[in-house]
């Protein structure tokens, strides 16, 4: 896999991996491009950018569809983008350091839409536990590993 862009789906994107991510930009000269509903401020550098897209549903996830590319990543928590990514070829990390594959996307498919369905019935499912230095270290392992399976290439 090549990867040519890191994509963000930056307006759910936790503060510390989005400065995880500015760091590997530079460090690896690979552009990393947030995509978000809002203005987001980031360093200044070649490497970072900013897309802001209209308020709206899945108008950011639309946009990170159409503009990658087979081989790009893209960080989101999102499952049905990360699934629709993967479909097209790219890879699909999580905030919290898990990589979507074919292999286990129908699994987090078929368990999010369980949740929705008992939210939907009025049960409290609770949210994901907040994000701590284990996770931050989980996804800066798997970027690190990620990005180094690139520069082979």
């Amino acid at each position: 896999m090549s990867m040519n862009t890191i994509w963000v789906d930056a307006d759910a994107c936790p503060g510390v991996i989005k400065e995880i991510l500015y760091r590997a930009a530079n460090r690896c000269r690979i552009p990393v491009v947030l995509v978000a509903n809002q203005p987001l401020r980031v360093p200044g550098s070649r490497h970072i950018c900013t897309v802001q897209v209209s308020a709206g549903f899945d108008v950011a996830d639309n946009y990170i569809v159409q503009h990658s590319q087979a081989g790009d990543l893209v960080i989101t928590a999102d499952i049905p983008l990360a699934d629709e990514l993967i479909s097209k070829g790219c890879a699909a990390l999580n905030p919290r350091g898990e990589l979507y594959t074919r292999e286990n996307i129908r699994q987090r498919l078929n368990m999010r839409d369980f949740l929705d369905t008992l939210r939907g019935s009025g049960i409290q499912t609770g949210g994901p536990p907040p994000l701590d230095q284990r996770d931050r270290q989980a996804f800066a392992n798997q970027l690190d590993r990620l990005l180094q399976e690139n520069a082979r290439e």
